[in-house]
């Protein structure tokens, strides 16, 4: 018996292994939750915290920037220290973002609360790394994709809650719950999930870690406020153009220095590659469903473009999409187990190219945005169930933690990209509708087609992918 196989079976021995991944589910519920928690109070924003809408945009855009940031250098320091460690720092980060804003009144706490929050997203792909040091290869596609569901699911299901708390309660209530949500996660994983022993000590790349955030910095704020301050401004092109600058400097250090943050050869090795540029585009049609679908939902009747529900109806309308790929993850890990991921995400992209190809002919009845949700809510848990068992079957052991990092990190790049393109769209196609701006029906077709292409883009790059990548140096997925 390997001294790999001797760990794994050391470390579950006492744990029940449906426990371990239960724990680690409902920590990637939590963390997708993050993204959807000030929905419903978002358009309040600037009211309630007696601030310009442009400043209030920083309550969402500081989460999406942490989060971006924060997730491929957990991943690494995870596989130098100890998974179970590094989820624990993040799980206490989000409890005390959350206290802050709770206890804010200004702009500012409620910021800085966000941007804590926006750190948890790291505890997805640090849990799915958990996963393959610890379960028997024979159960791992299966809970690989409940746990890369979650980022989905929490998000769907998190809407309806969130709007439930903001009607009944005082908008704090909203980062009360996250706080007693993030406390109960941290000690069950403190109590449930093994000490991490399979680790792999070096040196941490500090001006690596730097490099990364500088430069996803810049780009993420050109694409998420590149609307607001103009797409052509010297604000929005200083920072696009800085942050491509910092990370082509950064991509140069990283293949020099003998202990990088991210092993960029490893990363450029064409089964990664082809998934996480592919992750970019179902990052962004994921997005654009929630972005897209909501909206329609809750505009009034007369404006000729929306439905007329309210939050909470509209919440339940897109929450059976978070169920489906909640209730679709067993079969997915079977699929992915005797087809392979390759053909699995293709099925997934091929579902949501479908889902907007049915809203870009039908979308004049709420039926019909529930089926198109249903079908991205198969898409998404099908592809990203695909994405970690793609990665993962390609990076060696070690780079395990950092690699599935780096693989949520392109899945944000696609859904603040998606924030940004199809907000844009949708402000500059707006009509007055009694005394207020509200998008067309042709800013939301117009879209559709956006959202539904990147779909396309994804579905192509998955017939590059190899079905059967070369094998890699302490790679313990099989082929």
């Amino acid at each position: 018996m390997g001294s790999d196989e001797e760990d794994r079976l050391r470390l579950t021995r006492l744990t029940p292994q449906w426990a371990i991944v239960a724990v680690l589910a409902l920590g990637g519920l939590c963390a997708s939750f993050m993204f959807t928690l000030v929905v419903p109070i978002q358009s309040a924003l600037p009211a309630l915290l007696d601030a310009p809408r442009e400043d209030t945009a920083w309550v969402v855009t500081a989460t999406l920037l942490t989060a971006a940031v924060a997730t491929p250098i957990s991943g690494r320091l995870g596989d130098m220290y100890g998974k179970r460690r590094i989820v624990l720092v993040l799980l206490a980060l989000l409890v005390l973002g959350s206290v802050i804003a709770a206890l804010s009144t200004s702009i500012v706490g409620v910021i800085i609360g966000r941007a804590l929050q926006g750190a948890v997203t790291g505890v997805v792909p640090l849990g799915i790394a958990i996963l393959r040091d610890v379960l028997h290869q024979d159960h791992l596609g299966t809970a690989v994709a409940l746990i890369s569901a979650t980022m989905g699911v929490g998000g769907a299901i998190g809407l309806p809650v969130s709007a439930l708390i903001t009607e009944r309660a005082d908008w704090h209530a909203l980062f009360w719950v996250a706080a007693g949500l993030g406390a109960a996660v941290f000690a069950l994983v403190l109590w449930i999930v093994p000490v991490s022993v399979l680790r792999y000590p070096g040196r941490f790349d500090y001006v690596g870690a730097a490099g990364l955030a500088l430069g996803l910095t810049g780009i993420l704020l050109a694409v998420s406020r590149g609307g607001e301050w103009g797409w052509a401004s010297p604000a929005t092109v200083a920072c696009g153009l800085g942050g491509i600058a910092v990370l082509l400097v950064w991509g140069r250090y990283q293949l020099r220095t003998p202990e990088p943050l991210l092993d960029l050869r490893v990363a450029g090795r064409r089964p990664v590659l082809l998934t996480n540029i592919a992750s970019i585009g179902m990052g962004f049609a994921l997005f654009g469903s929630n972005i897209l679908f909501p909206q329609m939902l809750e505009l009034p009747i007369g404006s000729g473009a929306g439905f007329g529900l309210s939050l909470i109806g509209a919440a339940l309308v897109v929450m059976p999409s978070g169920l489906i790929m909640m209730m679709i993850s067993p079969a997915a890990g079977w699929l992915s187990r005797v087809f392979g991921p390759r053909l699995l995400f293709t099925l997934g992209a091929l579902s949501v190219v479908s889902a907007y190809a049915f809203v870009l002919v039908l979308s004049h009845e709420v039926w019909h945005l529930v089926v198109a949700n249903c079908l991205v809510g198969v898409g998404i848990g099908l592809s990203f169930a695909a994405m970690p068992m793609l990665i993962m079957r390609a990076v060696p052991v070690e780079e395990t933690g950092a690699s599935n990092g780096l693989n949520a990190l392109f899945r944000s790049v696609g859904t603040s990209s998606a924030a940004a393109v199809l907000g844009g769209v949708l402000a500059a196609m707006s009509q007055p509708f009694e005394g207020v701006a509200v998008p067309t029906p042709a800013a939301f077709q117009l879209g559709f087609w956006i959202a539904g292409s990147a779909a396309v883009v994804a579905l192509v790059l998955t017939f590059f992918i190899p079905r059967h990548p070369a094998p890699m140096r302490h790679a313990s997925i099989p082929r």
